[in-house]
């Protein structure tokens, strides 16, 4: 991210990471049906009356939310479930002037994960399924963490999701600390300092989830205080949202480099660049998809690079506000540091990372590392104006030792082929050797010979690109690496010849 921030500097005014938007879910041991049996039985209630006793239970969770919703003289409102109901909560807390407390309750049927009762041996059992029903999202404006949402259903097992911001918290922490901001929606357009912004930004990991989550809930269950008393929520991230703003200084700035930013990730990022983003390594036994998908949007278009269920994208928000972002729905694809067992014995290890919100501090590092690769792998991109520079550098001879070698011509099949070869994101991380580039080159071979002598010709091509300064060899190994010097000029020549030349063609003959 650095030689992004680097090659770019003239036109930013800042960085900062932090999450946006995240969402939590709350399960009580009621999630199978063998619980809701122990609850039925102390309650002295047959099976048989499952349905009346849920049924009133389920009419005590309605009653006090309107109830609450009449104390503090908020709407309640039923609405369809395709309705955008943040959009519609923030409409009705500009409109009424509420900045603190309840702004309204909306009401949807939707599906849950709940139970019914099904004819046994002898008698009725109580079997899980699918069913829709009565959904309450209560609309909070909260004093830490700005407009949140709290949904929970109506019946058992009364599942709860909380959905908040990241950036309205960073917001709220940066007017208390007395530091300018410039904000649109949630992206901060402009900070006055960007070092102390990342530091509240933070903060936001070592909030007390277990504990403010179930504040939330305790406001919207009122069972919690008898029929469920002793019970506990169970948080898990369900989604998580983490951003890295690059902040320009006016729309001028981005919009040239954008869509050049945009043709490069589609045109020139693969699978194994996807994976080596994600911290993953492309195998034999990987299974699942790898997607990279662009679409228009107001008033620009995103990008989007999905791994199975987990995925970054980049997009532009308000005009001055370059975002990549990572989310993570499926965590268990990536690792973190705690005991577990291996081969029977408990050891501390890199084991699968679950959902538990005590993982969240891994989720913003994994997320911030994978849009710190991505950035990295877009500093290659040049600032519009500047390739003929570029290639003018990259096609001038050098001078070693009283020796001269030879510029690369950046219209060559074979240096360009030679460029993609060692630009290819697999080798972001831990470079690559004379046997990788041969085989991307030449293939393989079952002669010796003229294996031997393909590697010699790798060799001369490596020992060029180093000359030039456009590689670097790794210490005490057989390993090479791209310069910043060569990510840059060997990138500008593919991008040129990939993305540049075509559209000059096609705008010739149109």
């Amino acid at each position: 991210m650095q030689d992004f921030i680097t090659r770019h500097r003239d036109l930013l005014t800042g960085s900062v990471s932090c999450f946006d938007r995240i969402l939590f879910k709350g399960h009580l041991p009621l999630n199978w049906p063998g619980a809701m049996e122990r609850v039925l039985r102390d309650n002295d209630v047959l099976i048989r009356d499952f349905k009346h006793f849920v049924n009133r239970h389920s009419d005590r969770l309605k009653d006090a939310a309107r109830q609450a919703a009449a104390e503090a003289g908020r709407p309640w409102l039923r609405i369809h479930p395709n309705r955008r109901k943040d959009d519609l909560a923030r409409e009705i807390a500009e409109r009424d002037g509420i900045d603190n407390g309840l702004v309204c309750i909306l009401t949807a049927v939707e599906a849950c994960n709940s139970f019914k009762v099904l004819p046994g041996d002898g008698k009725p059992q109580i079997v899980s399924a699918r069913r829709k029903c009565l959904c309450l999202y209560f609309y909070f404006i909260d004093e830490t963490f700005g407009m949140v949402h709290v949904r929970i259903t109506t019946w058992f097992p009364f599942m709860i999701q909380v959905c908040l911001n990241g950036h309205e918290y960073l917001a709220r922490r940066l007017a208390a600390a007395g530091i300018r901001f410039v904000r649109a929606d949630n992206a901060l357009l402009c900070v006055d300092d960007c070092v102390r912004a990342q530091e509240l930004a933070d903060m936001f990991i070592h909030e007390r989830w277990p504990t403010i989550l179930s504040q939330f809930a305790e406001r919207v269950n009122p069972l919690l205080a008898d029929i469920l008393r002793g019970m506990q929520y169970y948080w898990v991230i369900d989604q998580a949202e983490y951003a890295t703003d690059i902040m320009f200084r006016d729309p001028a700035s981005l919009k040239p480099l954008y869509q050049d930013l945009l043709k490069h990730a589609l045109h020139c990022f693969g699978a194994e660049d996807v994976m080596t983003f994600l911290g993953r390594k492309l195998h034999s036994n990987f299974a699942g998809q790898l997607v990279n998908h662009m679409r228009k949007r107001w008033p620009g278009a995103r990008i989007r690079h999905r791994m199975k269920e987990n995925w970054i994208k980049m997009y532009d928000k308000h005009g001055m506000v370059l975002r990549v972002e990572t989310v993570i729905n499926h965590p268990y694809e990536f690792k973190v540091r705690r005991r577990g067992r291996q081969q029977g014995n408990l050891v501390v290890g890199w084991f699968p990372m679950a959902k538990g919100v005590a993982n969240l501090y891994r989720y913003a590092e994994v997320s911030h590392s994978a849009n710190t690769r991505y950035l990295s792998a877009l500093a290659v991109v040049p600032n519009p104006g500047d390739t003929r520079v570029q290639l003018a550098r990259l096609a001038e001879p050098v001078r070693h030792n009283g020796r001269s070698f030879r510029g690369f011509n950046p219209l060559a099949r074979a240096d360009l082929d030679l460029f993609r070869a060692v630009l290819r994101g697999e080798y972001a991380i831990h470079g690559f050797r004379n046997r990788d580039i041969r085989l991307r080159l030449y293939g393989a071979h079952s002669n010796e010979s003229t294996a031997r002598r393909d590697a010699a010709r790798v060799s001369r091509l490596l020992r060029l690109l180093h000359r030039h300064r456009l590689l670097a060899k790794i210490p005490r190994t057989r390993r090479w690496r791209v310069s910043s010097k060569g990510h840059h000029l060997m990138a500008t020549a593919v991008h040129v010849h990939t993305i540049d030349y075509p559209d000059l063609l096609i705008a010739k003959a149109a």
